[in-house]
C-alpha cells in the first residue's frame, strides 16, 4: 500500500463463494463512509468482487481452510482496497489481452482486464497474491 494511507477496516473471509456476500455489505458500507458517488459504487463493486474470487479461486484454489484479507485504507482523497490471499501468487504482466479476437469467446479471463478498468489504480504485490485497488473519494 502507498505510504499515508491509513487502515480503517480489516476483515478475514473464507475461501468460500458465499464469502462475496460480505464483500457486498462491505463494499457499500465503505462507499458510503467515504461518500462515493451512487454511479460509481458498481465500479468497485465489481472490482473488489472480482479481486476476492481471483484469490479464492485462483490463489487459494477453493480451499475453504485458506483465507481471503481484505483491508481498507484511506487518505484524504483516495481509498485503497487490498485483498490478498495465501496462494503462491500469479505472473500478472504476461497475462494475455481478453479483447484480442482469441480470447473473446473465453469464459474467463477478463478479472484482471476489468480491475484494471474500473479502479483508478491498481498495484500487484509479492508475486501477486495481493492487490491493491485504488479509488477516488
Amino acid at each position: 500500500m502507498k505510504e499515508g494511507f491509513t487502515v480503517v477496516k480489516e476483515v478475514i473471509l473464507s475461501s468460500d463463494y458465499q464469502s462475496l456476500i460480505e464483500v457486498e455489505s462491505l463494499v457499500s458500507a465503505v462507499c458510503e463512509d467515504f461518500g462515493v458517488q451512487t454511479d460509481a459504487f458498481g465500479n468497485v463493486l465489481i472490482a473488489v468482487s472480482e479481486a476476492v474470487n481471483n484469490a479464492i479461486q485462483h490463489g487459494n484454489k477453493e480451499n475453504k481452510d485458506a483465507s481471503v484479507y481484505i483491508q481498507v485504507s484511506t487518505d484524504p482523497t483516495h481509498f485503497c482496497i487490498q485483498v490478498k490471499d495465501e496462494g503462491l501468487g500469479f505472473s500478472y504482466q504476461d497475462l494475455p489481452d481478453p479483447t484480442a479476437p482469441e480470447n473473446l469467446l473465453k469464459d474467463s479471463g477478463r478479472g484482471v482486464f476489468l480491475m484494471q478498468n474500473l479502479a483508478d489504480e491498481v498495484e500487484f504485490i509479492h508475486a501477486g497474491n495481493t492487490v491493491n485497488l485504488y479509488f477516488h473519494k
